[in-house]
Formats: C-alpha cells, structure tokens, sequence
C-alpha cells in the first residue's frame, strides 16, 4: 500500500554522497567502476523506495485555513489546536510563510501564504512576535502585487483582497494604503460581476475562502465529493466547515489532520496522481526499465481503481488523462469513455477551461493519441482541439508556465513537433534529460511540490544509464564500421554509405545493452538493404539481379556458387555471413533454427525489387493495388525489423511468425513506410522516372487530380495504417505476438516518421547528424 507524507517543508532530496566521502580505508578499496555501480545501484534502491510512500510539501495556506475552524463546542477555541501551533513554530525568517526557498516568481503566493496565517493568529489572538514580522513582510513586497511577470495562484485577485476585507473585519492593523485596498476590491467585485456559466461556477466555489458572506454555499456543496472534500482542497473545505459546519466536511478535515499531524497538504488525496506522474517521468527518462515489477504493481492498483469508478481518478483531468493514456500504453482494457467530459465543448465550460490550464490541455492532448478503435472515431475528433489549443495558445505566448518555467514550454513545443508516431524513443530520452527540471514547484492555491515527480535522483539515474548505453553503442557502431570495410561493401560505389544512419535507427529503438544482437542485425540488414535498394535500382544489370535471386533460391544447393560479377559476390558473400551470424544468434535466444524464415525474408524482399526493376524497364504502368501489394515488401522493413523479433527475448514460434496478426503488423508498418517514403520522395522519383504512389494515384484518379490533393489522401491513409498498426500493438486479448516484439514494428514507424520529417532524411548527407551525434558520439553533460 503506498503511503503520503508530508515532507517538511522544503521537500528536496539529497544525492548519495561521493564516494570520495567515504572513510579512507573503503574508498581506497573501490575501482572507479565499482564506484560507478554502487553509486547506480544506491540511486535506484533509493528511487524504488519512493514508490511505497509519496511525499508532499507541507501548505501553510491550507494549514492556517484548517487552523481557523472553531471546535464544535466552542467558537473561542481552534477546532484543530495543534494546526495552530504549526503555524506559531514554521514562520520563515523573513516573516513569511509559504514554501521555502521562495521562487523569486513567488512573492505573490508568499503573501498569501503569510496572509491567511495573519487571519489565524489573530483569529485566536496568539503569535504577537509572529504577526509582526508577518506584517513587516507584507509591507515590504506588497508592490509585487501589480507586477505582472509574477506568478499568481489560482483564485488569487479573489482571494487574497477576500481576506484583505476579513483582516479589515478583525482589526488586523495591514500596513497598506487605502487607495491600494480599494483597487483591490474594486477588481475583485469586477471579476465576481462577469457572466456566470458552468466552469466560472466551479472555479467561484474553489476559491470559497475568498468569497466570505458573498458566496452562495449552496451552490458551493453541489461540488462536495465521497470523501467530505470540496475540489480534494483543505483550504476550500475548511472554510465550508466554517460557514456550515457541515459533518462531511469535518470528517474530511478531521481524518486529513489525523493522517498528517498538525500540518495539511494543498491537495489530498494525490497518491494517484504523483504516482502516475513518477512512472511518466521514468519513462520519459528511459530509466523505467530499472523499475518494472513497481511499475507493473502500481499500474495494477490503477487498474483495479479504474474499473471501480474511483473517484479520485475521475474527478481530475489530469489523473484521467495519464492513468487512461499509461493504462493503454501498456496493455490494459480501458474504455476512453471517462474522456468524453473533456471534449471541447465541456472543457471550455469546465474549471480547467474557465483557468486555461495548459497542464491539463497538454494531458489530455497526450491522452488523445491513444484514442484509436473504430468506435472512438468520435472522440477522436472531439478531442482534437487539445492539438489546436496548445498550438494556438503557446505561440501566442499566454502560458502562465512560460513566467514561471521554460521547462514545461519545452514539453509542450516538444510534445507537439514529435507526436507518439513520431517520437524515436531514445532521442527523447535525451531531450527529456537535458531539459529535465529537479524544481518540482508547482501551484494551485499555493505552491507544493512532489518528490516523486521531478527529483535530483531520477536525473542522475538518467545522464548515468544514458551515458553507460552510449559507450556501448558507440564501439558497436566502430565494429560494424570495420564490418562493412571487412565486406567490401564499401567498394560497391553505386551504394549509398549510410552505416551510422542504420545504426542509430537500431540503438534509437532497442538501446538496452543486453540486446546488443539486436542492434547489430537491424543495423547490419538495414546497410544490406540500403545497398541492394541501390543495386537494384542503379547498381546492376538485369544479369546481375537476376543472378543474386538465384544465389539465394539455391542456398542449400551443393557446389561452389557462380557469381556473374564481383558485386554480385561482395553482396552474396555479406547476405550470407549475416544471415549466418542471426541463425547462430537465433539459435542461443530461440533454441531452434530460424535460417529459413530469413532466407524467406529476403526472397521476398529481392523478387518484389525485381518486378518493380520489370515494370520500370517495359514501362509497365501498375494499378494501386498492384503497387502497394509488392511496394510494402519492397519497403525493404522486412529484413530489417522480422530478423530481430528472434533477438530481444520472448520465444517466437513459426506458428507466431505465420500468423495472420504477425503479418498483419509487418503489412501495416510497411504500407505505412512505403506511403510516407513515397510522398517525401516523389519529386525526385518523378524526375528520375520511377514508379511512385503520389504519381499513380494522380494517374489511376483521372485528370484534376493536384499533387497536393494526392498527397493529403495518402496522408488520411497513412494516419489510417498507423492507427491500426498502434491498436494491434496495444492490443492483448486474442493476441499471439509477444509485445516486444509488436513493439519493433511501432518503433520502425517511429523511425520512418523522423527520417521524412522534413524531406528525405535518409538519403540526406546531412539532415540527421546531429540526431545521430545525439545518441551514439555525444555524451550527455550536466
């Protein structure tokens, strides 16, 4: 069972110290490997333990509202003393209190903070010393108050000239000019008197502490939930308790007090939420693979709540979002049902869209990706104005983050240039690391943080396990470096020479060291299939070709092979030692051979480059059906990614491998290839005189028809594959593809959707370098 505390009340955590502050006798006995390794080793028991128990800052916003309810039997003492007594002990050296250190953004969540702990002090006529220097610190940043760069908390133009009017009421002497109070509330009755609708009704019932006698509590109840609580907010409920002194309010308070002694959150229950956002990080890290079985148990926990409606994920966006988006991720049956209340139209109604919060739009923007079976088609469209607000709104700049965080304006631009399909899974490792903020500060009605979201321990982690995976990669592209020397196939000068690319789309995709063979084969097949791609498009006669088909029928056949060319043998010779070298390597992770399952492969592979090699030279015109059916195969994916599904663990039966879901997957990821290849291409192939989907759609739909329309209806048909590809890849019932191995088929498409991101990055001398820098040559430094 996970656990909250409240950490107290700074809620940072401390690195392991370096070794070299070890005691003399045990540094000395340490190599700087070992060193490495027990520093690793210490970092993840210490992140493991974060998933029994959340810990959340200490709100003395919230507290001092607690502290303000009077005991049922008596209005002349504090319902919750020792919330009272918390207030008297934690003020900060500058009089404030709040959060420390203050954000320099802050000041105006600081002086409401230290404000609504003035009203309780003075509520129950305690803490002279405390209110003075309370008050000095009011005065002395009062003037942040109208500093527009200043990050103000939710609810704060009501709130805090709300309790301005009560301090007024108490005779709490504010050090303030009455002209500045006077604007204050003058703003406020303006911001109360705006047109009411069903999101301004929710957010005015949030901010109740500040509304006072204005605030109809009625209406404020109508947002009360199981657990007693109005918005899951110590501060709203407390002050409900005040006014009404309504018993499920009291129980919430009560037990919150109960739990954490004599301070409260700003938020509670959260345990859900910082969870799920703790598994987004290591994910999003590329350290989660160090945590599965925690993972798989909170995801498990999440699950059950799921199906049992709990409320504490159906009543927040954000929970909604990630907990349905994680859920699908990895394997689970949930309905996007729950989504629907955040379709445009009840969005732009709702709290979140009465705030703008750009959090929660960002959440669900993310979430809708994952909208994908046919019945959601829906939804899907309905949720597509996540993509439109965030794209609208961030280049406006009218983020409240870009005031108070570049960090989360990286996320968002990030999120939206590379969607999932797009998102190649260890390039954004690094961005995410590099841009990786260990200031978990955020805001609702204060400030609070988290330790279990942004944390100085996951980062270490990261840069560590990102650099350790790098050095290995980096000497595995150094021996296929010297393998394609060794070959010859460096002599073939007709052949593009695009080692590095091949092989970051390898370590780009399956970056663990153990799948090292993995890595190897995807890359040592996507260098052969680049070279016979140019073989037979440029390289060789029709002889040649048909002589290098016949060398792979005739595998088995006794006798010495004839090659009609030495670039027939230099090719011969590389295919067979690779397909060689994976059955061997086959045959250790699979224990049975899959040498002609490859050979198959590539048959397939080579006789549609040869038909396509036919139609281009009798000027055959094919229809589409004809093109796409032989065009998938000669995608050249096939020996690329198939090869591999033998490499990176589960055991793959031939009856896997003959499935009609195992072929369905390759089918959809190669069509998908094919077509995005085709429409970034056909400029080019059109000038050469090739064959190219963009061109026969033009020709097979009758005159009129624009190469810009051709292109935006292979685009529908590519986001049509793609979520089919991704729905079979998710899916778990009646599935017999083991999910790695689903997922190199996604990863593939990933990869296709960089490299055509903008143009042909493949072909490109230079468009992808420094996404291949990134990951193989350039360690990260922070």
């Amino acid at each position: 069972m996970t656990m909250m505390s409240l950490s107290h009340p700074n809620c940072s955590r401390h690195s392991s110290l370096p070794i070299s502050a070890l005691p003399k006798s045990k540094s000395e006995l340490l190599t700087e490997t070992d060193a490495t390794i027990l520093c690793f080793q210490e970092t993840k028991e210490r992140i493991k333990k974060m998933f029994d128990k959340t810990e959340l800052s200490v709100s003395a916003y919230d507290t001092a509202w607690v502290a303000m309810v009077s005991s049922p039997n008596s209005r002349q003492a504090p319902c919750f003393p020792e919330c009272v007594n918390w207030l008297l002990d934690n003020q900060l050296s500058d009089g404030s209190w709040g959060l420390p250190p203050h954000h320099p953004l802050l000041v105006k969540d600081a002086l409401s903070s230290t404000l609504a702990c003035l009203l309780a002090l003075k509520r129950w006529g305690l803490g002279e010393q405390q209110m003075t220097k309370g008050l000095q610190f009011i005065e002395s940043n009062f003037t942040s108050i109208n500093d527009e760069e200043q990050h103000a908390p939710i609810g704060f133009n009501i709130i805090f000239p709300g309790m301005i009017e009560t301090a007024m009421d108490m005779n709490l002497n504010l050090p303030l000019r009455w002209e500045d109070i006077n604007v204050m509330l003058h703003n406020r009755d303006l911001e109360l008197r705006r047109n009411n609708f069903e999101g301004r009704e929710a957010y005015l019932a949030y901010v109740s502490e500040g509304m006072g006698k204005l605030q109809d509590w009625e209406m404020v109840m109508k947002y009360q939930r199981k657990n007693g609580s109005l918005f899951n907010s110590p501060s709203t409920t407390a002050a409900a308790l005040s006014h009404l002194g309504n018993a499920g309010c009291y129980h919430y308070i009560h037990s919150l007090v109960a739990k954490f002694g004599n301070a409260v959150p700003t938020v509670y229950p959260s345990d859900k939420y910082a969870l799920l956002c703790m598994i987004g990080s290591l994910e999003r890290l590329g350290i989660d693979r160090h945590f599965s079985k925690e993972i798989r148990d909170v995801l498990e926990e999440t699950y059950r709540c799921w199906l049992q409606g709990d409320e504490e994920i159906f009543s927040d966006a954000d929970t909604c979002a990630m907990a349905f988006r994680i859920l699908r991720v990895h394997g689970y049956e949930v309905s996007s049902d729950p989504l629907t209340q955040y379709a445009e139209h009840h969005f732009s109604h709702s709290f979140g869209g009465h705030l703008k919060d750009f959090g929660t739009a960002l959440e669900l923007f993310k979430a809708s990706q994952f909208v994908i079976f046919p019945e959601e088609s829906g939804l899907e469209k309905q949720m597509s104005w996540t993509n439109q607000f965030l794209t609208q709104e961030f280049s406006n700049g009218t983020t409240r983050a870009d005031r108070f965080s570049k960090y989360f304006s990286i996320e968002v631009h990030d999120t939206l240039k590379f969607p999932f399909h797009a998102n190649v899974e260890r390039l954004a490792h690094r961005r995410n690391i590099e841009h990786h903020h260990v200031d978990n500060t955020r805001i609702f009605k204060t400030s609070y943080c988290f330790s279990n979201i942004s944390n100085a321990d996951f980062l270490q982690l990261a840069v560590e396990d990102f650099n350790s995976c790098q050095s290995i990669h980096h000497e595995e592209l150094k021996h296929l470096e010297r393998w394609v020397v060794e070959s010859r196939l460096d002599r073939l000068k007709f052949a593009r020479q695009k080692m590095a690319y091949c092989y970051f789309s390898a370590a780009g995709t399956s970056f663990s060291p153990e799948l090292s063979d993995a890595r190897i084969s995807w890359a040592k097949n996507s260098v052969l299939t680049t070279v016979v791609d140019d073989f037979f498009d440029i390289g060789g006669s029709e002889e040649e070709l048909a002589n290098l088909v016949h060398l792979l029928e005739k595998w088995d056949a006794n006798g010495s092979p004839h090659y009609c060319s030495e670039q027939v043998e230099i090719i011969f010779s590389a295919l067979r030692n690779t397909i060689c070298e994976i059955r061997d390597k086959a045959l250790a992770w699979q224990g049975r051979s899959v040498t002609h399952h490859v050979i198959e492969i590539w048959l397939d592979l080579l006789k549609s480059m040869l038909r396509e090699a036919e139609w281009a030279r009798n000027k055959v015109v094919p229809t589409l059906d004809e093109y796409v059916e032989n065009g998938y195969v000669s995608m050249a994916l096939g020996p690329i990614v198939l090869p591999v599904v033998y490499l990176i663990g589960p055991k793959v039966s031939e009856e896997v491998v003959r499935s009609p879901e195992f072929h369905n997957l390759f089918k959809l990821m190669s069509t998908c290839g094919r077509l995005i290849n085709d429409t970034r291409t056909f400029k080019r192939e059109y000038e050469d005189g090739k064959l190219n989907f963009v061109l026969l759609h033009m020709i097979h739909s009758g005159s009129g028809t624009t190469e810009e329309e051709a292109v935006e209806k292979i685009r529908g048909l590519i986001a049509d594959g793609r979520r089919e590809l991704l729905r079979l890849v998710l899916q778990e019932k009646d599935s017999v593809v083991p999910r790695a191995c689903k997922d190199l088929f996604w990863k593939m498409v990933q990869v296709l959707h960089l490299f055509y991101m903008d143009g042909d990055g493949f072909s490109s001398p230079n468009m992808m370098l420094n996404a291949v820098n990134d990951l193989i040559r350039e360690p990260i430094s922070l």
